[in-house]
């Protein structure tokens, strides 16, 4: 059986967050890990933009700063989401494009929203694949409502796809912080859509730990992927990139306002 490295649940800022997922991809490309799935949370909370999004367009930015909210811009495509700290899991996986004898990016996406979805159900949930649209990313629904989102970068044939699993939802709070139509307020947009998103809490009714959600995310991906996890951490490598994309790039704010590193502004010059 194949084994693959699982990175347990930890906790980072936005920043930290984003340069980890991008480092793993960097020793993947390197084939210097095995492909890996990891599973994260965030702190403070934080709202990430896709790659080609702009934070003024997307974001309450003022909210964000008030109630100190990060503001980070992925590598992945996708749109806005609002990460709260105790109210999500963020999985990420990062594998070889070969692990998933894909054909494309939906093939990858269903892969893994297959594994989510078994996770789902040995939690007792039954979860329906969404194959989305040029609007809209891949999703997970239950009882045709969204409980998880994801989104991707591909470099080299190897694959990040990192997304969320709601655990509990606050919409009011939710979008405080995301931008949304001029013609509607907080209050309306959260009634509009609480038809349209769940929360594993909302749909079990009763509190999950994230304890609980973790050892169900390894179950599901073990089954779907059958591979076996073996618990293990960041390289010195994964460590250092990690600690200058997080300096140089996902806390400059010539990233997060331009989707420009430093070093694509001195190219420029």
């Amino acid at each position: 059986m194949v084994v693959w490295r699982l990175l347990k649940l930890e906790t980072h800022d936005a920043f930290t967050n984003m340069a980890i997922d991008e480092a793993i991809m960097a020793a993947r490309i390197k084939d210097s890990v095995p492909s890996t799935i990891r599973f994260y949370r965030w702190k403070p909370s934080g709202v990430s933009i896709g790659r080609f999004q702009s934070l003024e367009r997307e974001i309450l930015l003022e909210n964000c700063a008030k109630h100190r909210i990060d503001m980070v811009r992925r590598i992945s495509g996708g749109g806005a989401v609002y990460h709260d700290h105790s109210g999500e899991i963020t999985y990420s996986v990062v594998a070889l494009r070969d692990d998933f004898e894909a054909t494309g990016a939906t093939t990858v996406y269903r892969r893994i929203y297959l594994g989510l979805a078994e996770a789902l159900r040995v939690l007792g949930l039954r979860a329906d694949f969404n194959e989305g649209n040029l609007k809209a990313c891949p999703n997970l629904t239950v009882n045709g409502r969204k409980i998880s989102g994801s989104a991707q970068a591909h470099r080299k044939g190897v694959i990040l796809q990192h997304g969320t699993l709601l655990v509990d939802v606050d919409l009011m709070k939710m979008f405080r912080f995301l931008r949304v139509p001029s013609h509607r307020t907080c209050s309306e947009t959260a009634e509009a859509a609480d038809e349209k998103i769940t929360s594993i809490q909302s749909e079990l009714g009763r509190e999950v730990q994230a304890t609980e959600v973790c050892r169900a995310l390894i179950e599901g991906f073990q089954r779907t992927f059958d591979i076996r996890l073996a618990e293990s951490r960041l390289t010195p490598f994964e460590m250092d990139t990690a600690e200058r994309l997080r300096t140089e790039k996902y806390a400059s704010s010539h990233w997060n306002s331009g989707g420009k590193t430093e070093a694509d502004l001195r190219i420029q010059a």
